[in-house]
């Protein structure tokens, strides 16, 4: 184990008690808001540090599998307690958030950083072209129902069965381009950082732990939420868009610009590309599914129309900017400059 294993280790389990420290005791309610999403980010880094330390013990292939289930972990946690809270429209924010934050954000950030000291970067266009395309694919099927309740057409009147429907398709997908995965001779993308592997024991220990810590983590995030948004005059689409987003998706925000200061723009691409694709192939499907059972608010895809534009734009972007192959500085800015004026359209709802 590495020295930034042991110190990602450290933070973590300091975050964590942190974060169950100031939801007991009376620390205001910005602080617990703070800490937890930090805690949360941590522990989402563990996660996809653990899974990448298998290395290709189990082959390249069935790594990625495995690192595409146990991803989005925190994610699908604070999706639960939130949905049982009654906060659809902050779980509603983080889902399209976490597309967003990856396709504009990370991705701008990676074009910038790799522009800036390698010059204009080359990558495989296969491989970003299907990647591209099969995140532009699912948005459209995600899009659907929330058009359709838009345009008040005659299946608007069955937004649930609609939703459930598109949701077992996009499930279909998901587990059809699992073969393919398992078959893969690629090496894992985020393997080019440099670590050690560990041994299986305790890759499933930190997996367990990281995993246990954030659900509580995630419960004691959602019930700090409400009086935080209150105190900061911030709406629930905001929290849910830029910040539940951005903690939930620590790994590929750090992973994927290192990789393309490295100048390894194809891995980049794979490591910031694959995670949207899961997303809107399996964790918003899956959350469909499973929130009738959950006691609270259930979840449908009949998105608000500005997060339905936001969504729908940004992958039609993010297939034009990578269809030529070439990554520039300058492409990365405006990407950036598209988030940050999303995220400014959702400060106020």
């Amino acid at each position: 184990m590495s020295r930034g294993d042991i110190r990602l280790f450290v933070a973590g389990t300091v975050a964590t008690a942190l974060s169950g420290v100031t939801a007991f005791v009376a620390a205001g309610p910005v602080v617990p808001f703070v800490v937890s999403a930090v805690a949360l980010a941590i522990l989402a880094s563990i996660v996809g540090r653990s899974v990448d330390r298998l290395g290709d013990r189990f082959g390249p292939g069935a790594t990625g599998v495995v690192q595409s289930a146990l991803g989005n972990l925190p994610e699908l946690f604070f999706a639960i307690f939130a949905l049982r809270a009654g906060l659809i429209g902050v779980v509603q924010g983080a889902l399209v958030g976490s597309i967003l934050a990856n396709v504009l954000l990370v991705l701008g950030l990676a074009f910038v950083v790799g522009g800036v000291r390698h010059g204009t970067q080359r990558f495989a266009t296969d491989d970003a072209r299907n990647v591209a395309l099969l995140l532009l694919l699912a948005v459209a099927i995600l899009a659907v129902p929330g058009i359709s309740a838009h345009l008040h057409v005659a299946v608007a009147r069955h937004e649930a069965a609609l939703s459930t429907i598109a949701s077992v398709v996009l499930l279909g997908v998901f587990v059809l381009s699992v073969p393919a995965a398992l078959k893969s001779k690629q090496v894992s993308p985020t393997a080019e950082i440099d670590g050690p592997q560990w041994p299986i024991p305790l890759v499933l220990g930190a997996l367990l732990a990281s995993s246990v810590a954030a659900a509580f983590v995630s419960d004691w995030f959602v019930t700090a939420l409400t009086p935080a948004l209150s105190t900061l005059h911030m709406s629930q689409a905001f929290a849910g868009l830029v910040v539940v987003a951005i903690a939930g998706n620590a790994v590929e925000n750090v992973v994927g610009v290192q990789l393309a200061a490295k100048n390894k723009p194809d891995y980049a691409l794979s490591v910031i590309l694959q995670s949207p694709v899961q997303i809107a192939l399996a964790l918003m499907p899956v959350l469909v599914l499973v929130s009738p059972l959950l006691g609270g608010t259930r979840l449908t895809l009949v998105l608000p129309p500005l997060l339905l534009v936001v969504m729908i734009s940004s992958a039609v972007i993010t297939a034009v900017v990578v269809f030529d192959g070439e990554s520039t500085w300058l492409e990365g800015s405006c990407l950036i400059g598209l988030y940050a004026v999303i995220a400014a359209a959702f400060w106020w709802g």
